[in-house]
């Protein structure tokens, strides 16, 4: 067969409408894909900024832990010391230590949230990415459909689309 011959048998084949019609949800699904996975890693890399965020805050705990720590021990040298100049210095420490300690109160309960914000980001991107693998199936079963001219192979592309459409949009019920 000539290249002449081959050519225009592939213009004829594109021009009927299976093809056309496969061809055209292929690339609506292709799109759909995109979208999917530039969200699934959007949110991949907001877990990761939020981990990092909550373990910078639970050093910051552990910080006011240790200064608490620190005004307990001196608080205590002071107290037993037992004069008038060292209970003054008693009393400054022990205020130190109930600072200290609503102190890391506070950046506790911030490290806590932001770690819970990780834990949601990270279920969210593993919903894309569990959409994005059906998107991508339909995308191999719409490749099928092409290739062998059956419909049973469109429309299993099709409905792996919609499952995997489906589950990223659902990401978003995820609490």
């Amino acid at each position: 067969m000539s290249a002449e011959e081959e050519l225009s048998e592939s213009v004829e084949k594109a021009k009927e409408p299976f093809d056309k019609k496969v061809a055209a949800t292929m690339a609506v699904i292709a799109a759909a894909l995109a979208v999917v996975s530039v969200f699934g890693q959007v949110l991949a890399n907001e877990e990761l900024l939020a981990q990092q965020k909550s373990s910078d805050q639970w050093s910051f705990y552990q910080a006011k832990s240790i200064r608490r720590y620190e005004s307990d021990i001196a608080r205590d040298l002071f107290a037993a010391i037992g004069s008038a100049a060292s209970a003054q210095g008693a009393e400054k420490y022990a205020g130190n230590m109930e600072r200290y300690q609503k102190d890391a109160d506070e950046v506790q309960a911030e490290a806590q949230k932001l770690a819970a914000e990780s834990v949601l980001k990270g279920k969210q991107a593993l919903r894309m990415h569990f959409g994005e693998v059906f998107l991508e199936i339909g995308l191999v079963f719409g490749s099928l459909a092409i290739l062998t001219r059956r419909p049973e192979f469109w429309y299993t592309a099709m409905a792996s689309a919609l499952a995997g459409s489906a589950i990223a949009i659902t990401m978003v019920t995820i609490t």
